[in-house]
């Protein structure tokens, strides 16, 4: 494993993507572990993408005390009928919701009636329960969530937003199996805004994949700007992001231009 820092970004880089789920399940097991010993109970966020099949595989297997962790996931597509199997909270309740015996599983709601009455319901959660630990991906587009660059925004007054998504968004869900082709996308979602994703202490962030290498790429050399959403990333002070061979690719010719730091 390498491991690089890019501004505070800790990157870890590895041979294969279940290297990822299994390193990435025994940091988030340690934390969850560490919180428990000084809080009643634990608040985390989820991605529900291709990319935390393994880490997901790997962190339920883990011995943690799930009755005293709460779980948030972080977007929702709008619009989708109850139970449609591409909904985010289905993915979820099969990776992990149902599979541990979670304190709480608080859900966003795409079939609301009224989006922002559940924008502003999810966001009461979100501060009654303030995240510990958010666990995340990043899109090809570089969007973490669904803050696509054109509704993303480092300095959001909200927490829980509507957006409509963009092409190459809605085109990633085509090339995961999600949808059969683009026009079958809902076109807005629910989203945890990009404040709300890192207020958490902690964050790991897994990214393995060739289909994720330019957006890597980006996030760890391109200014940090809202046209790359995931550059914030290296402003935050204890973020872990997980890449491979493959998600890694362009990175690894761009190394001298990283500083190399045995940050543990």
């Amino acid at each position: 494993m390498k491991q690089v820092l890019a501004d505070k970004l800790k990157i870890r880089i590895y041979d294969n993507r279940e290297q990822i789920g299994t390193d990435a399940a025994k940091m988030a097991a340690g934390h969850i572990r560490e919180l428990l010993q000084q809080k009643e109970f634990v608040n985390i966020i989820f991605a529900a993408a291709a990319s935390q099949n393994e880490f997901l595989a790997a962190l339920v297997k883990e011995d943690i005390d799930w009755n005293r962790v709460n779980a948030f996931h972080m977007d929702e597509y709008l619009g989708l009928a109850a139970n449609a199997p591409q909904l985010f909270s289905v993915f979820l309740k099969e990776k992990i919701f149902d599979k541990v015996p979670f304190r709480a599983v608080y859900l966003l709601n795409g079939s609301a009636g009224n989006a922002e009455a559940e924008c502003k319901r999810y966001t009461a959660l979100l501060h009654e329960y303030p995240v510990d630990i958010t666990c995340m991906g990043i899109g090809e587009n570089a969007h973490l969530a669904f803050n696509d660059p054109h509704v993303a925004n480092f300095k959001d007054a909200f927490d829980v937003k509507v957006v409509d998504l963009d092409e190459a968004c809605k085109q990633q869900q085509v090339n995961e199996g999600c949808f059969d082709e683009v026009k079958s996308v809902p076109s807005d979602a629910l989203t945890l805004t990009i404040p709300a994703l890192l207020k958490a202490p902690y964050i790991l962030c897994m990214v393995p994949g060739a289909a994720k290498a330019q957006a890597v790429y980006h996030t760890l050399v391109s200014d940090i700007t809202e046209q790359y959403p995931s550059t914030i990333l290296r402003k935050h002070p204890n973020t872990f992001l997980f890449i491979e061979n493959d998600s890694a690719a362009r990175v690894l010719t761009a190394i001298d231009s990283l500083k190399v730091n045995n940050y543990q």
